[in-house]
């Protein structure tokens, strides 16, 4: 059924939901986990950031990569890592044609209304656009 499974992360708790899916649902097909990490393009002011925000962020990405990984090892699932530079939704797009994954599982905070149009999705992005399925994970209400 999928040989190759994408779960983009960006550590949060709706990413981390996501997690447990994607490495149940790989595991009972037998499938390789591939683990992404973005480091969004962030436009600031030179003076107020330096170079230093991006390699804490990169830090973040390996931090939460590597622990999905033992999560997944643990589980027997062949995990692929990898961090992209850019817009979320592109790079993940990009990187799941590049890989020829089978799926995409992710996180979604839930966000409707006005909360949605001014925050945007990442996901929303994804399961409009993506040329395989995305199964998304929700938080639940109390988180």
């Amino acid at each position: 059924m999928f040989d190759r499974i994408l779960l983009p992360t960006d550590g949060s708790d709706a990413g981390n939901r996501a997690v447990d899916q994607a490495v149940g649902l790989a595991a009972e097909t037998g499938a390789a986990l591939h683990l992404l990490f973005v480091v969004e393009d962030i436009p600031y002011a030179p003076e107020m950031v330096d170079d230093s925000v991006e390699s804490q962020i990169r830090e973040v990405g390996e931090a939460t990569l590597s622990e999905i990984q033992e999560r997944a090892g643990a589980a027997g699932v062949e995990v692929t890592e990898a961090i992209r530079d850019g817009a979320p939704h592109t790079a993940i797009l990009e990187y799941a044609a590049e890989e020829d994954v089978d799926a995409v599982v992710m996180g979604t905070h839930g966000r409707s209304g006005l909360d949605r149009y001014l925050l945007g999705s990442v996901t929303e992005r994804v399961v409009r656009t993506a040329d395989v399925p995305v199964l998304t994970v929700r938080m639940n209400d109390e988180e």
